[in-house]
């Protein structure tokens, strides 16, 4: 993960916890997370993870994409990893009052990544090009074979794991149902929209 782009994240989470007016303190507790991680984070002295960024962005009630930096067509999109999984963000768009974001992954053999529960709605879609995936509700988790599809309600508690020795290929959508400008940063319009709701 290059230097800029950890500068950008940092600089767009800091943007955001000032939007809504919470302190460094205020915001890393929701998040249950480290003072110095997330100072660390906004300075862009620490490179995020999958796990930091969804904690993060789950406080603020937004997409992950929000957090990270517009993909440029003309290079490599950055991978963010978390425990078990890298992650490219490829493209964010919106379809009858749909926002989703569309990401490369690779699941790694060996671990398994808990992710925790996204906003109230959200849905995670994944196709698997190559490997086995074990991935869905953390209680009732979906193998999907490669040439296979699963889906399932982010909003609870999932998680990520290839099902034998061989990473995972997939590509995974996340889809948001509300605020359409999501992803515009900074988002001011959806915080406008957020506290007329």
């Amino acid at each position: 993960m290059t230097k800029p782009f950890a500068v950008e994240v940092g600089r767009r989470i800091r943007t955001l916890r000032r939007l809504y007016g919470l302190s460094l303190s205020e915001l890393a507790q929701r998040a249950s997370i480290g003072k110095a991680t997330l100072s660390g984070l906004e300075t862009g002295t620490r490179n995020p993870t999958l796990e930091t960024l969804y904690a993060v962005s789950a406080q603020l009630d937004l997409p992950l994409a929000v957090l990270l930096a517009d993909p440029d067509p003309t290079e490599r999109p950055a991978e963010i990893h978390g425990t078990a999984v890298s992650a490219a963000l490829l493209e964010t768009f919106t379809d009858n009052e749909v926002t989703s974001e569309l990401y490369r992954i690779r699941i790694r053999p060996g671990v398994t990544q808990v992710s925790p529960p996204h906003q109230h709605g959200v849905t995670e879609h994944l196709t698997v090009f190559a490997g086995r995936a074990r991935v869905g509700p953390a209680r009732n988790p979906i193998v999907v074979p490669a040439g296979g599809h699963a889906h399932w309600p982010a909003d609870i508690p999932h998680i990520y794991s290839a099902d034998d020795d061989a990473e995972v290929h997939a590509s995974l959508t996340i889809r948001h149902h509300g605020c359409m400008t999501a992803m515009a940063f900074p988002p001011s319009a959806c915080l406008d929209w957020q506290e007329a709701s």
